[in-house]
């Protein structure tokens, strides 16, 4: 009898031999998102704190630049994880949120954020070890 974590894995496999070459390309990019901070991070604080302006989000972000963030913001919305608001003032307003999919993807974020969490000593462990400490 297959166990449960043995049929998962071959559904995964199966699932990704049925991509295309561009669905493979597609797939990457949006798993970019999942492995890069401030993609994660924007989505968080939105997610968290709603509504936000650049400068807002960027008070959020420590550390981030203003070119990073620019680029970060562009493809998520390119993605359609965030959306982007012009209220086309004369003194510029522009507002980010994030969308049902950008929701959607930090919610399915949040097992792999606790499992890493909850092993963080382990992974201590193992660093030092192999490290030689």
């Amino acid at each position: 009898m297959e166990s449960q974590r043995e049929a998962l894995l071959r559904f995964s496999r199966e699932f990704c031999e049925e991509l295309s070459n561009d669905d493979e390309g597609l797939k990457r990019e949006i798993l970019a998102h999942s492995g890069n901070r401030w993609s994660l991070g924007v989505l968080h604080i939105l997610g968290t704190h709603g509504p936000l302006r650049y400068g807002e989000l960027r008070r959020y972000l420590t550390n981030v630049t203003q070119r990073m963030l620019t680029r970060t913001l562009r493809h998520l919305e390119r993605d359609g994880l965030i959306s982007r608001y012009d209220y086309e003032e004369k003194l510029p307003r522009v507002v980010y949120a994030i969308t049902d999919m950008g929701k959607e993807m930090l919610l399915r974020m949040l097992p792999l954020w606790s499992w890493i969490i909850t092993s963080a000593s382990y992974f201590r462990e193992t660093r030092a070890q192999y490290d030689g400490e």
